[in-house]
């Protein structure tokens, strides 16, 4: 019994996050029905341990993708395909990441996790500049200011924390050294 709590616990510490941020994108921004998507996949997963083991770690999270993936469809279908109506949720706007540009294709939802996976290992630091520049789409001297950093410490941050970046997609598989 032990076991199986300490799984059920892993599983969820080492999945729910990234999870959570693709069923977010499936779900339109809707935080409590991701949010039980997450915990019915992570269920499902504890209750086929026994056949996820022998395949390792490493396939696990393309596995719950796809679980999660089917669970979001079968509710939209068992909805009868209605749209929900989204109030006061914080979306960020970029339209790359929305459920029509990922929902069907496994290799960018891969990918997608990966990312976030990356981005997550970095340094407080490191992820902050590049959000400010990357993703804020600030100039280095306006994530200076916003950071309330020196220009040349924000010109070093970017330059490390794009580094640190690419290493940590190697390690994912998805960049290659060069």
């Amino acid at each position: 019994m032990e076991h199986e709590e300490s799984l059920l616990r892993h599983l969820y510490s080492t999945h729910a996050g990234p999870l959570l941020g693709f069923v977010l994108r499936l779900t339109n921004g809707d935080r409590l029905r991701a949010e039980d998507i997450v915990q019915e996949t992570i269920l499902r997963a504890w209750r086929n341990a026994h056949r996820l083991n022998a395949h390792g770690e490493k396939s696990l999270r393309p596995w719950l993708v796809t679980v999660a993936r089917r669970i979001a469809i079968d509710g939209y279908r068992s909805d009868g395909g209605r749209t929900r109506e989204v109030y006061d949720h914080d979306l960020d706007g970029n339209a790359n990441t929305g459920p029509a540009m990922v929902a069907d294709d496994p290799d960018r939802i891969v990918e997608s996790i990966a990312m976030n996976e990356a981005l997550v290992s970095l340094t407080h630091a490191h992820r902050e500049i590049l959000v400010e520049t990357y993703f804020k789409g600030r100039t280095v001297s306006e994530a200076a200011e916003a950071l309330t950093i020196p220009l040349g410490t924000a010109k070093s941050r970017i330059y490390y924390a794009l580094r640190a970046l690419r290493e940590a997609l190697e390690q994912r598989g998805l960049a290659h050294g060069g």
